[in-house]
Order: C-alpha cells, then structure tokens, then sequence
C-alpha cells in the first residue's frame, strides 16, 4: 500500500493513536509510554503525526534535553522516538516526518538535536556522528549517536555531555 501521508501537529484526540503506533513500530510499550512521561512532564518541544486517510500511521517527538559544559548549559533537542506503523514503512512516511519536524524545531528557534538512531536513515538529514562525538551520550551508541545542527556552527566549541529529562531514565 502507498498511501500520502499528511504531516501535521498532534491534538489530544491523537494520543491513543500515537501510543497505538509506537507499540506496534517498536514491538513493546516502553517508547509508547515514554511518549506519555515526555508529554506529561512537560518536556515535549514538538510533537508530529502522519495520517493517511484519515489513520495516524507515523509519529515523531522532540523533546528539550541541555548539554552540560564546562561554559554551563546548552540548551538542545532529542529526536525519539519516531515510529511508523509497521504496514505503513518504507514508503516515505519517516522522511516526511523528519523534515517537517526538523523544519518546526527551526521555526521555534532551536539549534541542536541529538539523536541515537539508524546510521542509514538519519545522515541523510543531516545528522552526524562526528558532530557528536564531543558530547557524551548517557546511552552511548557509537556511530548511532548523533547530532544535527539546525543553524549553522551551533555545536562549534561545544564540549559536554547531554542530560535527558527524568522519562528517559528508564532506557538508561
């Protein structure tokens, strides 16, 4: 099935349908009720859906997380999760997600987001081990640790390590 997706904000009616998506793309519940802690905590910056005839099939969340440096904070975003429901993937539906919430983080004047995610998807967006590497992840991640600078030079001199909000500690 290719289906159009449509990108647009999530709405409290969505929330059922979002907890319903990241449980089926990630075969568990632990992203599904992140997504819950991060929007009750009041941590969630951006918070996207795909829907395709009239069905939220994808989902994607950016949350405030600081980089603490020798300097003091910097302050950034997290990219997790994205999910696509599983009948729905590999047809553009986590590309069309990406851009449109890379693109509302910059509308809302953020710098910097960090990912730990697919070293095959997320480079083409921009997102670079590199960049990463003098930021220390609490997860770790190797060359799935990454960073994307949403205004040129942002993480230039920046040297710290990344402090997620309180619902990621879970996944520590």
């Amino acid at each position: 099935m290719n289906a159009t997706a449509t990108i647009r904000h999530e709405t409290d009616e969505d929330q059922q349908d979002i907890w319903n998506v990241n449980q089926a793309a990630f075969n568990g519940v632990d992203e599904a009720n992140l997504v819950y802690a991060l929007r009750d905590g009041g941590f969630v910056e951006v918070s996207l859906v795909a829907e395709c005839d009239q069905q939220i099939v994808g989902h994607i969340l950016f949350s405030r997380v600081t980089i603490n440096t020798n300097t003091g904070p910097v302050n950034a975003l997290s990219l997790a999760p994205m999910a696509v429901a599983p009948e729905h993937q590999r047809q553009a539906i986590g590309t069309k997600l990406v851009e449109a919430g890379l693109d509302a983080c910059r509308k809302l004047g953020h710098k910097i987001v960090v990912v730990l995610g697919h070293t095959e998807f997320y480079p083409r967006f921009g997102f670079s081990a590199e960049l990463a590497q003098p930021l220390a992840s609490p997860f770790g991640g190797g060359e799935a640790w990454m960073a994307l600078e949403l205004v040129p030079g942002a993480l230039e001199g920046v040297i710290g390590s990344v402090k997620y909000s309180p619902p990621f500690g879970a996944f520590g």
